[in-house]
């Protein structure tokens, strides 16, 4: 390790590189309590949520979600009516949902904050010295939070034809006709299933035996009939080749000698962490094979125990809501770790994918627990059997409870359905407080309301609990009580 030279006195607290939502917490809460912080972006502040994923995702999900109900009108006892779509005002409408959220994550914002903001291309010099538009700052401790980027894979005559990913998506001016997705994960089949309500003709390659491989089988296979239904062409344990360009047309070559021809293609096949360029080669930063950086449970990098880092370029989940959830131990542990420190937990981590129906989980699924060798049992609620679900003809899904064996403790659970990244929360909360079905059971909820799919999930469950013996021994008793 080399000797770095530790300063008398230090210019900040905290610097946080890369402003999304790991940087942004990290800063908010070192102003917060008074600490001197700086957060240095060399793009936009807010990051790829902000500007070009989750904020512009779910913006044109809800315009393809409206084109979807014009064309079902008729279903609801309406006449019904042509789809006149402009592309380019749906896509209008993207950036302006952009713009108008945009101040909350603004330097304007975090200034006022007290938070010194600072544009510019960070390097880190030594555990204590980061360099950005020529100015050396010292600081007591670094977060580093400079997120993931698309993955673009090397493949055969990629550089021949035109080529979309993630973060230049929302360029686009025209609808594409044919619209090739390459990749059956979250991004790739919520954008499908935008494009295809839009009026595309979409079409799914995923490498895979099936799409949403981190999810338990039933549910993929739940997903994957609506978009059909949609219209969705999905190709599941396909290859893809090579790209071509003939005849002025767009060719995808498959393993098993087929073509497609497309007019756009989406390359949504994961992403890789942003580590280098900016210092951590000369530090000897440790990574973890898969790119991301090591850091111990209270989010340090292993060979400097002051700087920190968190979100994607750390692991282990791609989620904007755990950069918020890791930010918070940067920033606790770096400025108030001398005092004491605190661990993060995953075990109540939750995630949704949202396409319709949406994907909520939240904790162990079927796969991870088996993987963990822990014994469970399964509790289902179909969905079709909801009053609310049938009153809005959204009665398709499930809500899957898993509980340890013989016990109500939930350890996990997997909800299908039109709002269930909403319906997860209950079981975020009932996980993290160890709440068990038995109090779920025994909770107020509204009716008529999709929330009630929880508490029916959790009354299949005291069902099946009940054994034949105690149900002869009430038989008895009532029949005592007629005479």
């Amino acid at each position: 390790m080399k000797n770095y030279k530790k300063p008398k006195s230090f210019d900040y607290n905290m610097i946080s590189i890369g402003a999304g939502a790991g940087g942004l917490v990290t800063s908010y809460i070192g102003a917060a309590v008074k600490a001197k912080v700086a957060l240095i972006e060399k793009h936009k502040m807010g990051g790829d949520c902000l500007n070009t994923g989750c904020v512009p995702s779910k913006a044109i999900l809800k315009s393809a979600k409206v084109a979807k109900m014009i064309k079902n009108a008729s279903k609801y006892g309406l006449e019904n009516h042509d789809l006149n779509l402009n592309f380019n005002q749906v896509m209008s409408r993207v950036h302006k949902v952009i713009k108008k959220i945009e101040p909350h994550d603004s330097i304007e914002r975090y200034t006022n904050l007290g938070v010194d903001c600072i544009t510019g291309e960070a390097k880190i010099l030594s555990p204590w010295e980061v360099e950005v538009n020529g100015k050396v700052l010292t600081t007591k401790n670094i977060t580093i939070a400079t997120g993931a980027r698309p993955f673009v894979p090397p493949i055969p005559g990629l550089n021949e034809i035109p080529y979309l990913i993630s973060d230049t998506l929302w360029e686009l001016k025209e609808l594409p006709k044919r619209f090739l997705v390459i990749g059956g994960g979250p991004i790739g089949l919520e954008m499908a299933q935008s494009f295809q309500n839009l009026g595309s003709e979409v079409t799914i390659v995923e490498m895979a035996s099936r799409i949403m491989a981190k999810e338990d089988e039933d549910v993929a296979i739940e997903v994957t009939k609506h978009l059909e239904k949609d219209g969705i062409k999905i190709l599941t344990s396909t290859k893809l080749e090579k790209f071509s360009k003939e005849n002025n047309q767009n060719i995808a070559h498959l393993a098993d000698g087929s073509k497609l021809i497309f007019d756009q293609v989406l390359l949504a096949i994961g992403r890789r962490p942003n580590t280098t360029g900016f210092g951590l080669e000369e530090l000897g930063i440790e990574l973890n094979q898969n790119g991301t950086i090591k850091v111990d449970k209270y989010l340090r990098t292993t060979k400097y125990k002051n700087i920190f880092a968190c979100g994607d370029v750390a692991g282990p989940y791609q989620l904007t809501h755990m950069a918020a959830h890791q930010a918070w131990f940067c920033a606790v542990n770096g400025l108030f770790g001398i005092l004491k420190k605190f661990k993060i937990h995953y075990h109540a981590t939750s995630w949704a994918t949202y396409t319709d129906p949406e994907v909520a989980t939240v904790g162990l699924n079927e796969m991870s627990a088996k993987e963990a060798g822990i014994a469970y049992d399964v509790t289902k609620y179909e969905l079709d059997d909801l009053d609310r679900a049938i009153a809005e003809d959204a009665d398709y899904g499930f809500v899957k409870v898993l509980t340890l064996k013989g016990k109500d403790k939930i350890i996990g659970a997997s909800i299908v359905g039109v709002q269930a990244s909403t319906m997860i929360i209950e079981f975020v909360t009932a996980i993290k407080y160890n709440i068990g079905l038995n109090k779920i059971l025994g909770t107020i909820h509204a009716y008529p309301s999709f929330g009630e799919g929880n508490k029916y999930a959790a009354g299949e469950w005291k069902r099946s609990q009940i054994k034949k013996w105690q149900m002869d021994i009430l038989e008895r008793f009532h029949k005592w009580r007629r005479s």
